[in-house]
């Protein structure tokens, strides 16, 4: 009996179709980031719900690509390497921060993250992190959950397609 049931409990186990871990739904919250044109999609309930324009690095290479993960959320961040308290008018994080896993950090180096400095919005200017309007983030940090997706990328495919290749809309 043993040796039959070996191989099934095994190849159970080890198969792509067992979840290992949330795997994002079609319709969960996802957030696509194109550097090519300084906009992010938030995509919910199978449609992208909003583009916004964002700030990103200086060069292409300091705001990481790929697909992440959010791992931490914080109101009124505080920023470490200037030591200036969260909701300071001086702290370059502005309101809120939504830090991802990029390059194997933990969720507290790269982030969508308000700013101090709005005129920045829309520019090249960030040393990896990717900026927006305070009001923006302060209005879309509550639908965004722990375990989000966040995909950035630079292309000029549409965040529809984007959402589409990537589970994100049926």
């Amino acid at each position: 009996m043993i040796k039959i049931l070996s191989p099934i409990l095994i190849a159970f186990f080890i198969s792509p179709l067992w979840p290992l871990g949330h795997n994002p739904l079609s319709g969960d919250p996802f957030i696509i980031v194109n550097k090519s044109n300084n906009e992010m999609a938030f995509i919910d309930d199978n449609k992208v719900q909003t583009v916004v324009s964002v700030g990103t690095g200086k060069t292409q290479e300091l705001t990481p690509e790929g697909l992440f993960t959010v791992t931490v959320k914080a109101k009124d961040p505080y920023y470490r390497k200037k030591d200036i308290p969260g909701g300071s008018p001086k702290n370059p994080l502005g309101s809120r921060w939504i830090g991802f896993d990029a390059k194997g950090t933990d969720g507290r180096i790269y982030g969508i993250h308000g700013t101090n400095q709005p005129a920045s919005i829309g520019k090249y200017v960030s040393q990896g992190c990717i900026r927006m309007q305070n009001e923006v983030i302060t209005s879309l940090f509550p639908l965004i959950p722990l375990g989000t997706k966040i995909l950035v990328l630079s292309t000029k495919k549409s965040f529809e397609k984007l959402a589409v290749e990537n589970g994100a809309i049926k």
